[in-house]
């Protein structure tokens, strides 16, 4: 029951999260806002993991990584968006935001590996 707990509260602060950076980020022209959340929850993500997923508490790593970043980055978001931009025919915006999103998730995940192993060395 707690675990829920914990999900239901980070679950909270990343939607929250993500509705300001959708209020913050110009999106009119491309999904940039979908972009941003996705590519630094995916560095935080793995920062956290990689430096201190050791000692990270199992009530917290519930809090962080199923509810917060669960409710923050967004694969369903990236793929409304890219639907939206193919059914008005922006198929080049279109594929720039899938490859865009896939490549630099990953290397935002690369990224917070890499910083979390400088850290701790």
């Amino acid at each position: 029951m707690i675990a829920a707990l914990f999900v239901a509260v980070g679950g909270a602060v990343g939607a929250l999260l993500r509705f300001g950076a959708y209020r913050i980020i110009d999106s009119a022209t491309f999904p940039w806002a979908t972009l941003f959340v996705n590519v630094l929850g995916c560095f935080l993500a793995a920062f956290l993991m990689i430096g201190y997923g050791n000692i990270i508490p199992y009530g917290m790593k519930n809090f962080l990584f199923v509810g917060l970043f669960g409710a923050f980055t967004t694969m369903s978001a990236m793929s409304l968006d890219t639907l939206n931009l193919m059914s008005t025919g922006e198929y080049a915006t279109a594929t720039a935001n899938v490859v865009l999103n896939a490549g630099l998730c990953i290397l935002g995940a690369i990224g917070g590996s890499m910083t979390a192993n400088a850290l701790a060395a």
